[in-house]
């Protein structure tokens, strides 16, 4: 992807308007965050994992922020022998409760902002935010590389936490099942492969999925199309939109994104959805993981 300057303005003329504290969309800047970290009804969310073991001295925290890594918290679990699904809505409640975070709050989602893959953990946790019908999120573009390097402020410790209380509004559009992937195979509506183009093409696999291929039809959209990690900035809305338009996905397409587990097609359901503003995209949660579960569903290439 080629370097291209965040522009808030645009970015937020695709924001809904739950989004619409003080300019924020579902991409917000460093200075953004710095401005308003620590105030009322904004909740800082770092998903960053690991921060205690590395070399950021004796302050490696975001100040103002609550720590909820994305790979130990418990935002996705394994469920009938599918890992990285979306738990059961009493768990990620719990979670999201445990985190102080009510529905009156902003959440602005922090990962380190290495590359796309790890930028991922961040798109996810903004999916499940949205699916679970909170809609004021946001996302820290390039995560915690941008902060840093803005001079944002660093503290000892992530915040500790008072329990809230957090509702509930599924938003089922959001989520595709087996079930609708099947329907949009008899329907021709496009099926969106977030993988990289060597297991979109069967070369290689993830250990995760059964068999090497992709669902039948699907077009190919590279999650690391859509982020730079020599930059540490998401795409914005015109370069989503020639990378969908060359894939023949169109602004208003219907649309269900895929990967392996639902992570790295996060990254394209946040491009295709929030960037680009295409309120017709899913993701499939379960995605080529629990496609290859069942033998007799077609893939491309066949089976052999």
């Amino acid at each position: 992807m080629t370097r291209l300057p965040i522009a808030i303005a645009a970015l937020a003329a695709f924001a809904s308007p739950a989004l619409a504290l003080d300019g924020a969309g579902p991409l917000v800047d460093a200075a953004w965050v710095v401005d308003h970290a620590g105030q009322e009804n904004v909740v800082i969310v770092d998903v960053r994992g690991d921060v205690e073991n590395t070399d950021l001295g004796d302050k490696p925290y975001i100040a103002h922020a609550v720590s909820a890594p994305y790979g130990t918290a418990g935002w996705r679990t394994e469920i009938d022998g599918v890992p990285g699904k979306i738990p059961p809505v009493a768990d990620i409640t719990g979670l999201i409760e445990s985190l102080g975070i009510d529905n009156d709050d902003h959440v602005v989602i922090v990962p380190w902002g290495t590359d796309s893959t790890e930028f991922g953990s961040a798109t996810r946790i903004y999916w499940t935010f949205r699916y679970l019908g909170h809609d004021a999120v946001s996302i820290l573009d390039g995560g915690w590389r941008q902060y840093d390097a803005a001079g944002g402020e660093r503290v000892a410790e992530p915040v500790t936490p008072e329990t809230s209380s957090f509702e509930v509004t599924i938003n089922d559009t959001l989520l595709a099942t087996t079930e609708d992937v099947l329907a949009a195979l008899e329907n021709k509506t496009p099926l969106v492969d977030g993988r990289p183009v060597e297991q979109f093409r069967g070369e290689s696999k993830s250990p995760v999925v059964a068999a090497a291929g992709t669902i039948p039809g699907s077009v190919n959209l590279p999650h690391s199309e859509l982020y730079s990690g020599e930059y540490a900035q998401f795409a914005q809305p015109e370069t989503v939109a020639a990378l969908a338009s060359a894939v023949g996905v169109g602004a208003d397409n219907a649309n269900i994104t895929f990967c392996n587990t639902g992570h790295w097609a996060s990254v394209a359901w946040f491009g295709l959805s929030e960037v680009l503003g295409n309120d017709k995209t899913a993701m499939y949660d379960g995605s080529m993981a629990e496609w290859t579960q069942d033998l007799s569903r077609p893939m491309d290439p066949a089976r052999q």
